[in-house]
């Protein structure tokens, strides 16, 4: 498990324990569509499939994500571009992730959507740019 001092994934300057820690342990719930954004990055890095689905919204959400038998990624940075709260319960957040795959760079760049229902953030889908 991550030590307090570790930096968390999601790009803050923030311990692990002090960010998306609570939110991936699923102890609350993201405050903002960006938070969850973060903190669904964070569970990659970690191959938390578990949060990765629950935060999934249930209308586009898969059966499962197969990271275990997935070919190795390493997330190596994410860079949030862009946070816009279209109203109370919609927003949306631009972002890069990189990583590498057999030891190729990559980079995905996503306009992601998410929904408030409940009071709870949820991804819905992204547009890839």
């Amino acid at each position: 498990m991550r030590q307090q001092s570790t930096i968390c994934p999601c790009g803050s300057t923030k311990p692990y324990t002090a960010c998306c820690a609570r939110y991936v342990a699923g102890s609350e719930p993201a405050p903002t569509a960006e938070a969850l954004m973060r903190s669904r990055y964070t569970a990659y890095t970690l191959l938390r499939e578990d949060y990765l689905l629950a935060t999934w919204h249930p209308s586009t959400r898969p059966a499962a994500l197969g990271l275990a038998q997935e070919v190795a990624t390493k997330w190596i940075g994410l860079e949030v571009k862009r946070h816009e709260q279209q109203d109370a319960d919609h927003a949306s957040v631009e972002f890069v992730a990189r990583y590498k795959v057999n030891g190729r760079a990559q980079r995905l760049h996503e306009v992601s959507r998410f929904v408030r229902e409940a009071g709870q953030w949820f991804y819905v889908d992204g547009e890839v740019g």
